[in-house]
């Protein structure tokens, strides 16, 4: 048996596996996940193994290692996730509309799972854990193919989710890895019949790759090239605190700030807005205006004259560009012409330019006077996520349990015909 047919004959089992997960009764769902997240500590030694496996195989100050680290730290937190979305209400068999027609048909628009949904990523391994339990929760089977990264982390992972669900005497096919060689995702981006969706997870190039070689529907979630306007009505110390933390709390992730812009008027404030990020020892590429009101004010190892490569860049790590703008008008054409639709920002005290920028800034998630750190299903009180949507189809968004559902009509008769 050649690997495409190993994996077709895999996929197979995973849509009859799919058809069963519609059964279960919501408490047997829940049984799993609760399971599943009080089984981490026991198979943290192994897991952590793993991953240090996958550790050593990449160099600490590559922006993907963060991504591909796990400690006790963030199993706890992976677990605490988990069980948050078991406690979750079931998107399942909602009421969406329902009437009557005028012939006595009854009609019901319910949500249903997508069914099999395919998942394509990168370095992040806890993506293998919060993937399985959205889906699962919100009745989907699941076919995960992880980058070569983090190879030794998903299989360990896998292994545990398959064993927790062949104890509770269900499926395990319900959830399936692929390899992680390149080959295996052509197979998965091409499983018409057998994937109902793929979801790519990871980087521009991953996502482009997905979306141009996908023949089944794809569901972008889209890198986060992220701005944050500081307006001239703007609170100095406010907007302090927030690019701070937007920049620094967690740099490898797709919410935090890549590009400051700073309405000319408050040029003299920029040394003070920027000063803690040197703490973190935060590379900054300035246009000119911001380059010499930083040069003296901010560590000269750490300034550098921007260059046009340094907007539009979703730097991943602690590298940050700014941007002097004249207008609100010249921030929004800014952010139009680089953003990658997922999260942006302005500071500002004077309500109609918050009320401007809300309305034009066309994004998936739009913050006034906060940090765009807050992007994220269970900041949002989604329990998790699968991803941040940046298109406009289906889900935009944080991704979580309704939007991993369709729907459909149950249309009730009493022997009705249509006429002809």
């Amino acid at each position: 048996m050649t690997e495409h047919e190993a994996i077709v004959k895999h996929l197979k089992a995973v849509q009859s596996a799919s058809r069963a997960i519609v059964t279960l009764e919501e408490e047997s769902i829940n049984g799993v996940l609760f399971d599943l997240a009080d089984r981490i500590p026991a198979a943290a030694g192994s897991i952590l193994e793993a991953n240090r496996k996958d550790l050593e195989r990449m160099e600490p100050d590559d922006p993907r290692y963060d991504r591909l680290l796990l400690n006790e730290s963030r199993l706890k937190s992976i677990a605490s996730d988990i069980r948050n979305v078991a406690a979750l209400p079931s998107p399942l068999d909602r009421v969406l509309e329902e009437r009557t027609l005028s012939n006595g048909l009854q009609l019901k628009k319910v949500s249903v799972p997508l069914g099999v949904i395919g998942i394509i990523y990168e370095s992040r391994p806890n993506v293998t854990f919060d993937v399985f339990a959205l889906c699962l929760k919100s009745g989907n089977a699941t076919v995960l193919k992880g980058g070569s990264d983090a190879a030794s982390s998903n299989i360990a992972i896998v292994e545990l989710i398959r064993t927790v669900i062949s104890e509770r005497g269900l499926d395990p096919d319900m959830i399936f890895l692929l390899p992680a060689e390149r080959e295996a995702a052509h197979i998965m981006l091409n499983a018409v019949g057998y994937i109902d969706v793929i979801i790519p997870r990871g980087s521009q190039q991953l996502i482009d790759f997905a979306r141009k070689h996908s023949t089944v529907p794809v569901i972008e979630t889209g890198a986060g090239i992220v701005h944050t306007y500081f307006d001239e009505s703007g609170d100095l110390f406010i907007g302090r605190d927030i690019i701070f933390n937007a920049k620094t709390r967690r740099p490898s992730v797709c919410n935090a700030l890549d590009t400051l812009i700073i309405h000319q008027s408050r040029i003299d404030d920029l040394p003070v807005l920027v000063d803690e990020l040197e703490e973190k020892m935060v590379l900054i590429f300035a246009d000119e205006p911001a380059y010499y009101k930083l040069l003296g004010r901010y560590p000269d190892e750490l300034l550098q004259m921007a260059s046009p490569e340094h907007f539009g860049t979703e730097f991943l790590s602690l590298k940050m560009s700014i941007k002097t703008v004249a207008s609100l008008e010249e921030a929004l054409d800014h952010i139009a012409h680089y953003s990658s639709k997922h999260s942006e920002a302005i500071i500002a005290s004077d309500q109609s330019a918050i009320d401007s920028f809300l309305k034009r800034v066309d994004a998936a998630a739009v913050y006034a006077n906060t940090s765009t750190a807050f992007t994220d299903g269970a900041q949002f009180g989604l329990g998790a996520e699968i991803g941040i949507s940046t298109q406009k189809l289906h889900a935009r968004g944080p991704m979580a349990l309704k939007e991993l559902c369709s729907y459909k009509w149950l249309i009730t008769g009493q022997g009705q015909v249509r006429p002809a």
